[in-house]
């Protein structure tokens, strides 16, 4: 009986103590105890009192869940151990508003094999040349923006 006590004794210290160390071992080291204790109380005790212990360690389980997930945060000590802040920023920029540059002429810095990189009104931006390659110093059309670039295309010569 005493051995039954100790490891759901345990293994409530274990799941208590799953919050505040990192990894998740201790979780599982608390629940492999509740079901060792489990185990334990059905040789001792037999099919009702491993069934009675079982239940105590499932609502055992239960609670240490409701406390760690939906009490704790909402205490004092939970709210300094969740962080809250977002972030409202994008790993990097876009390259340009297609708006303003869509219709603008470019010319290549580097020849564009068939990406590069081009200036338009003096900003310099990476860029994918639709029509192939295009030598440094080639005139250019912007027709789109993709996600980290600009799309060019060869200007019409008239």
């Amino acid at each position: 009986m005493t051995a039954v006590v100790l490891l759901f004794v345990v293994g409530s210290v274990l799941l208590a103590a799953e919050v505040f160390l990192p990894g998740g071992i201790a979780g599982v080291m608390g629940g492999l105890a509740l079901a060792g204790g489990a185990g334990l109380a059905f040789s001792e005790f037999g099919v009702g009192g491993g069934s009675l212990a079982s239940i105590g360690a499932m609502l055992l389980l239960g609670a240490m869940l409701y406390a760690e997930l939906v009490w704790l945060p909402r205490t004092r000590l939970g709210r300094t151990m969740v962080i809250e802040a977002t972030i409202d920023s994008q790993s990097q920029p876009p390259p340009a508003v297609a708006a303003e540059v869509v219709g603008q002429s470019a010319v290549a810095l580097t020849p564009l094999v068939p990406t590069g990189f081009v200036t338009v009104a003096g900003k310099r931006y990476e860029a994918f040349s639709r029509t192939g390659h295009a030598p440094t110093g080639a005139s250019l059309t912007v027709i789109g923006v993709d996600n980290f670039r600009l799309i060019v295309s060869e200007s019409k010569q008239l």
